[in-house]
């Protein structure tokens, strides 16, 4: 009797294994346990989290999403055109640096250019002072010459009409002109006299400051006269606009 009931537990047994294997029992708890290892993770307890959802048609490589190929039409185009004003600036800034910088210009004065002082028979008591650039840079005759005849103690004035609205520069080898009133027609200056040396002064950047040596021209040999009307133009390009006063 013992050995009659012995047999069937051990099929029941191996049936039981059996069905087991088949994919009805192992699996469910497989997946249970499977379930067990994040628990919580949906928020749902026990319950497994939910998969992700895939994006299916619309599929991507990384390389592509990088370049947010995906609904950035307009971001691609806005790209290109900030590109494009970034260029663009350069070129500018590159224009700017292959300008080339312009040589700075000097003073005129008596070491870079030659001096002539002559009276004109027209107007009545003029002279006429010629600056010539024979320098190889630009210069500039800032305001008017500052005269001295001989030994004399004061300066002649400018002629304020005769002020020009720039600086007279001089490229080398142009000329430079002021017209002096050397006495007045009427006779109505005072201290008359005849000098035979001339010094002629040249102006820095700012009024009455030295721009350089002084020049001196020589007078014709009979001396010029003057008394004190005398007077001094700005320094101009024109000869007659210099003798015009």
């Amino acid at each position: 009797m013992r050995k009659y009931h012995a047999l069937p537990v051990a099929l029941l047994a191996v049936l039981a294994l059996t069905a087991c294997e088949d994919g009805t029992g192992t699996q469910n708890e497989g997946a249970a346990a499977s379930a067990s290892v994040t628990p919580g993770a949906s928020g749902t307890g026990d319950r497994p989290a939910a998969e992700p959802t895939k994006n299916t048609g619309n599929a991507q490589d990384p390389q592509q999403a990088s370049k947010g190929t995906t609904n950035t039409n307009g971001t691609t185009g806005t790209t290109n055109g900030t590109t494009g004003d970034t260029t663009g600036t350069t070129g500018k800034g590159s224009g700017k640096a292959g300008k080339p910088a312009e040589r700075t210009r000097v003073s005129c004065n008596g070491s870079n250019t030659t001096v002539t002082a002559r009276p004109v028979p027209r107007p009545l008591n003029h002279m006429l002072i010629t600056v010539k650039n024979t320098g190889s840079t630009t210069c500039d005759l800032t305001y008017y010459p500052v005269l001295r005849f001989d030994e004399m103690q004061w300066a002649p004035q400018a002629i304020e009409d005769s002020k020009p609205q720039a600086v007279t520069t001089l490229a080398p080898g142009e000329s430079g002109y002021a017209g002096v009133a050397l006495s007045a027609a009427d006779g109505s200056g005072e201290a008359g006299t005849t000098g035979h040396k001339l010094a002629v002064g040249f102006q820095g950047r700012t009024p009455n400051s030295s721009g350089g040596p002084s020049a001196l021209p020589a007078l014709p040999a009979k001396g010029v006269y003057y008394d004190s009307t005398l007077r001094v133009t700005y320094w101009l390009h024109d000869m007659d606009q210099a003798l015009s006063y």
